[in-house]
């Protein structure tokens, strides 16, 4: 089962309210130790996140606007923001947030197109804040126990391609796993070379199978993660 935003989460809502200073922001970004804080609403919703690149805005706007490098619409908003004194007005809007139940995957995919490095996890049902996921929190399915990884392979062995986990070897180290043994196809390699590496921590994937037959044509191998 893929690895959800509640098994990593932190329980602590980093937040502050809309009419909160631009010093107040920095004093809880700098009592948590984080590079970012939700705004809530009165019913404990996120309205909006301010991040120490808001907080810059001040300087940057300035300088680009000596240099008039931006133009147009970005310029503007640029502009609006770096002109804040609350976080309101400081905020960028809407929040982009996550369930408990939102995939690890998923979050960090979220992060990742979105620049972002924390995220506020709300309550499906109530949309209220109820903690903070960090890029740090997400790291930690790569220290997840070899064990533990070891288990969900076999099970992947005997879902993706069919075989007995028991004709097959196993490894895991660090992250990498390697799995050998015989197969019928080589096709058998390729689905299960992909569905191992979907699994939660895994880095890279050492196929060291021996095959009966090539039924490779046409196939595009997939990258060994």
């Amino acid at each position: 089962m893929p690895i959800e935003i509640k098994d990593v989460m932190g329980r602590v809502a980093i937040a502050v309210q809309p009419d909160t200073s631009f010093a107040g922001i920095l004093a809880t970004m700098k009592r948590f130790a984080v590079s970012a804080v939700a705004v809530l609403d009165a019913d404990r919703r996120p309205v909006g996140v301010v991040s120490q690149d808001d907080l810059l805005l001040k300087e940057v706007v300035e300088a680009r606007h000596g240099a008039g490098i931006l133009k147009g619409e970005k310029r503007w908003q640029e502009q609006r923001k770096a002109a804040g004194v609350n976080a309101a007005e400081l905020m960028t809007s809407p929040a982009i947030t996550v369930t408990p139940g939102t995939p690890v995957r998923e979050a960090a995919r979220l992060m990742h197109e979105r620049r972002i490095k924390q995220l506020p996890v709300i309550d499906p049902v109530t949309g209220r804040i109820i903690g903070t996921v960090h890029q740090r929190d997400l790291l930690r399915v790569f220290t997840r126990p070899a064990e533990e990884m070891r288990a969900e392979i076999e099970a992947v062995v005997r879902g993706a391609a069919g075989l007995d986990p028991s004709t097959v070897s196993i490894g895991v180290r660090d992250g990498v796993v390697t799995v050998g043994g015989v197969v019928e196809r080589t096709s058998q390699i390729t689905r299960l070379v992909e569905a191992i590496g979907r699994v939660e921590g895994v880095i890279k994937v050492v196929p060291e199978f021996t095959f009966a037959h090539d039924d490779s044509a046409g196939i595009v191998t997939p990258p060994l993660y």
